[in-house]
């Protein structure tokens, strides 16, 4: 039976993909849980409608990353904190402060969107990566000062 593919489903495809399945595994597995639909030229057409949706609902996505990106790039943020002798630090500033400073600024951003290879542990100033998107990054400038 020949089928296309709704969802993604694990060691057949992904959506889109027209296959070619046993009769009784579409029938009895892929059917009931809307897994795919039987290949034909309405069926193609809900497809293709559905593509165009998905792809307009990425592309709102990303541009609305991008104009945070650009939000995130034109601010600059002080985190203050004890510091000990040679500017070393107590404690360090981690991913969840970063994000706790930005959200002062209004841009909010979960912090597991922050790339910190590690937390920071010397006073300075440091641009940090932030991941909005697979496609967008930004670059917050964070000033680390003593308190």
């Amino acid at each position: 039976m020949k089928v296309i593919l709704m969802k993604d489903v694990d060691k057949l495809g992904g959506i889109g993909d027209e296959l070619e399945v046993k009769d009784g595994y579409a029938r009895n597995y892929l059917i009931p849980r809307k897994l795919v639909i039987e290949s034909n030229k309405g069926a193609l057409k809900i497809l293709e409608q559905k593509k165009q949706e998905r792809r307009r609902r990425e592309q709102k996505i990303k541009d609305n990353c991008l104009e945070l990106a650009e939000k995130i790039k034109a601010v600059s943020c002080t985190i203050s904190v004890r510091a000990g002798e040679k500017d070393k630090l107590f404690g360090t500033v981690t991913a969840e402060m970063i994000a706790e400073v930005l959200k002062d600024e209004g841009i909010e951003i979960d912090r597991r969107k922050i790339a910190l290879e590690e937390p920071i542990k010397a006073l300075g100033v440091y641009n940090i990566e932030i991941r909005l998107h697979p496609e967008v990054k930004a670059e917050a400038r964070i000033w680390i000062v003593k308190e």
